[in-house]
C-alpha cells in the first residue's frame, strides 16, 4: 500500500475549525480592538488577526472560497490555534536540522492551487485586503503548512496503514451499513481507516512536540482546551 498522502492530514485536522462555524457570531463593540495576542509559542507571539487569516485560509483549501467569510466560534479558533502552533514547531524542529526544505516550484504549486478557488484576481484581491495580507504573506502560511504536512507524513505515514484483515473486519462489523459487496467498497473503507487512523496519530504528535516547550494560551478560547502547556 502507498504511504498516506500528505494532504490528507490537513483534511483530518482542518476538521477541526469546519465543524466551529457559528451561525451568530460576536461582533466586536465600537472602538474595540480586534487585534490582540492569542498565544505565544517559544516566545513567538500569534496575534487574532493571524490566527484568523491562517484559519481562511484552511478553510477555503479545504471547501472553497465560501469559506471566506463563513463566521468562526471559539471552537474554530480553538481548532485553528491548535493547527498553527503545530505547524510553527513542526518547521522550526526541521529548521534546526536542516530537513524537509520544499522546492520553490512547491510554493508556486500551492499559491496556484488556492488561487483557483477564487473565481477572479479581484475576489482573491479583496480577501487579501480584508485581512491586510499580501500575496507574500499568504505564500508564508501555505509553504509553512505544507512542510509540516510533509514533516508528519515523514514520521506517521508507515504508521497509518491499514491491514487486509482490519479492512474486512470492519466490512463485516457494519455490512448493513453498506451498500456493495467486500470487494466494490473495500476501497473506500480502506481510505476510511487510514484516514482516521492518520487523524489520531497526527493529533498526538502534535501534542508530543509540545511537551517542554514554553507555549502560553493567552486568548480567553485558547485557555479552553485544557491542555497543560510547555509539559
Amino acid at each position: 500500500m502507498r504511504p498516506v498522502p500528505a494532504p490528507r492530514l490537513a483534511w483530518a485536522i482542518l476538521s477541526l475549525l469546519s465543524a466551529g462555524a457559528a451561525p451568530n457570531p460576536q461582533q466586536p463593540a465600537q472602538g474595540e480592538v480586534i487585534d490582540r495576542v492569542v498565544a505565544l509559542v517559544a516566545g513567538h507571539v500569534i496575534t487574532l488577526s493571524e490566527l484568523e487569516f491562517e484559519a481562511r485560509v484552511a478553510l477555503i483549501e479545504r471547501g472553497g472560497v465560501e469559506a471566506a467569510n463563513a463566521p468562526l466560534n471559539d471552537k474554530a479558533l480553538r481548532g485553528a490555534l491548535e493547527l498553527a502552533i503545530g505547524e510553527r514547531l513542526e518547521t522550526e524542529a526541521a529548521d534546526k536540522l536542516q530537513a524537509f526544505n520544499l522546492e520553490q516550484g512547491e510554493v508556486e504549486s500551492a499559491m496556484r492551487q488556492f488561487k483557483s478557488k477564487f473565481r477572479s484576481d479581484s475576489e482573491l484581491a479583496s480577501f487579501l485586503a480584508k485581512h491586510e495580507a499580501d500575496q507574500q504573506q499568504l505564500a508564508t502560511v501555505l509553504a509553512r503548512r505544507l512542510r509540516a504536512e510533509k514533516i508528519l507524513d515523514s514520521k506517521i505515514s508507515l504508521r497509518a496503514r491499514v491491514s487486509d484483515a482490519e479492512v474486512r473486519r470492519f466490512y463485516d462489523d457494519h455490512r448493513s451499513e453498506l451498500s456493495g459487496t467486500f470487494d466494490e467498497v473495500r476501497g473506500k473503507i480502506r481510505e476510511k481507516l487510514v484516514r482516521d487512523r492518520y487523524a489520531s496519530l497526527a493529533s498526538e504528535e502534535l501534542r508530543q512536540i509540545r511537551k517542554g516547550v514554553d507555549v502560553r494560551m493567552i486568548a480567553p478560547f485558547a485557555r479552553q482546551t485544557g491542555a497543560s502547556e510547555g509539559q
